[in-house]
């Protein structure tokens, strides 16, 4: 893979991983290991870097709350749960991600059929 690809991946994934984030908590209220988990069973190989400093932006900006729970093997876990407002966030990124989606489908298609 160039350096190119590789940062095209990394922003792909960047760009994603909000509304594949909020919708993971929509479904259930989940702590921070819990998620990268959860995604990499989707395929996706996300690092605690990039998940913890995207859940600090998302309770900051009002978008999730937490709540400490304690742990039977280890420190107390946060748990992050949807509020109102990130479940009108996460509605609006996921009609944009349908618009941006359709668009690359369209163009790919329309390019398959010149091959």
């Amino acid at each position: 893979m160039t350096r190119i690809q590789a940062q095209q991946e990394a922003q792909l994934m960047r760009s994603a991983l909000p509304l594949l984030t909020l919708t993971l908590i929509a479904e259930r209220e989940s702590y921070g290991y819990q998620l990268i988990e959860r995604l990499g069973e989707l395929g996706l190989e996300v690092t605690t870097g990039l998940i913890y400093p995207l859940l600090t932006r998302l309770e900051r900006d009002g978008l999730v709350g937490s709540r400490m729970v304690a742990s039977t093997n280890g420190p107390p876990r946060k748990y992050f749960a949807l509020t109102p407002a990130g479940e009108a966030a996460r509605i609006t990124a996921r009609e944009q991600w349908h618009l941006v989606a359709a668009a690359v489908t369209t163009i790919i298609e329309k390019e398959r059929s010149h091959d």
